[in-house]
């Protein structure tokens, strides 16, 4: 396993958290987005980790963080100094939909991502079994995205389609929090102190 580190966020590239069930696609994402091409891969143990560049040339590190059952415990500590976090969805996998949903809802329970923008990325939409967008929004609960930018979005990592609105999307979401830090830390501290109130109260 890599060795994370803390930096402030104005001293590294954007840092961005690529989640998921396994076989959800994250791995092939990533390599289409470094190379723009189709390579095979197998399911991730630990991360695998890029240096890329979003179409506007923000320098950025995508993590990609293994998604198989006994690796889910580990991902609370990737989530640390996250500017972005992606959340990959198997679009075709109708089974295992409520399994990523109920992984979907920790991860966002993590104090770490509050106040962080996220993105569902529905993957494997060139699938004609594949939930549309508004299916899968149907099946969300949206109380879990309350307070935090979010988008959800179609994408076939087999094709490449929907992969450079992810960059531009990650771009945007990354500006906005430097744009307005005072703001940004403002709504963590008070988030912080709310979970902490809730813990006295418990």
């Amino acid at each position: 396993m890599g060795t994370l580190s803390s930096k402030a966020w104005y001293k590294r590239d954007a840092r961005v958290v690529m989640l998921g069930l396994d076989f959800a696609g994250k791995s092939t994402i990533l390599s289409k987005l470094k190379s723009n091409e189709l390579v095979e891969t197998f399911p991730t143990v630990g991360f695998n980790v890029e240096s890329l560049k979003t179409p506007c040339h923000l320098p950025l590190t995508l993590w990609d963080v293994g998604g198989q059952d006994k690796l889910r415990a580990s991902w609370k500590d990737y989530l640390e100094d996250t500017d972005a976090l992606i959340f990959v969805l198997d679009s075709a996998d109708k089974t295992r939909l409520p399994e990523a949903m109920a992984e979907l809802e920790k991860v966002l329970n993590n104090i770490n991502v509050t106040g962080v923008p996220v993105l569902l990325l529905a993957n494997k939409q060139e699938l004609p079994r594949s939930l549309s967008l508004s299916e899968l929004q149907e099946r969300l609960n949206l109380e879990w995205f309350s307070g935090r930018s979010w988008e959800l979005r179609g994408c076939s990592a087999h094709t490449g389609e929907g992969l450079r609105e992810v960059m531009c999307y990650v771009f945007r979401m990354y500006v906005w929090i430097c744009a307005y830090p005072v703001l940004y830390n403002f709504l963590h501290v008070f988030r912080l102190a709310s979970f902490l109130l809730k813990q006295d109260y418990k």
